[in-house]
């Protein structure tokens, strides 16, 4: 059976062929016994699938899917805005102890160049951290699969 045949026959079986191409499949049906076996499946498959329906879920799957959609969100929200508030607090306090330290005459340079060498240490660290992170963010191949 030829490829343009099989175009039609969905849609012969579904109605929505022109005159002239439901004329030009009819003809066909007459000389190709394949052709009608085929057809006479896809109209079996037309029967069973048009009987199938969606099936509906229960209202409390659905007022369930809604609250715990809602809680993971606002536990999300609530870990943002407490891991913010201490990263504020973290970097104001240290920022006010770094200029405590560092106007006070009686801090010797050895304390002082320490406390430098420390902190760029760990911003050091920090950056490598991230830069690691977005690196393997951007390369993780499975990010699209879903649990």
């Amino acid at each position: 059976m030829d490829k343009h045949l099989r175009e039609l026959l969905a849609g012969y079986v579904d109605g929505e062929l022109s005159d002239e191409e439901r004329q030009e499949f009819e003809a066909a049906l007459v000389t190709d016994p394949e052709l009608r076996r085929e057809l006479d499946e896809f109209k079996k498959l037309k029967e069973v699938t048009g009987l199938m329906t969606y099936a509906d879920l229960p209202e409390e799957v659905w007022e369930n899917y809604w609250h715990s959609l809602y809680r993971k969100l606002e536990r999300g929200f609530g870990w943002i805005f407490l891991s913010l508030g201490a990263i504020i607090l973290l970097f104001f306090g240290g920022l006010t102890a770094l200029y405590e330290i560092y106007i006070d005459p009686e801090v010797t340079l050895w304390v002082k160049a320490g406390l430098a060498t420390l902190i760029l240490g760990v911003v050091t660290l920090l950056v490598s951290f991230i830069r690691e992170r977005l690196f393997a963010y951007n390369r993780e191949r499975y990010r699209e699969v879903k649990r």
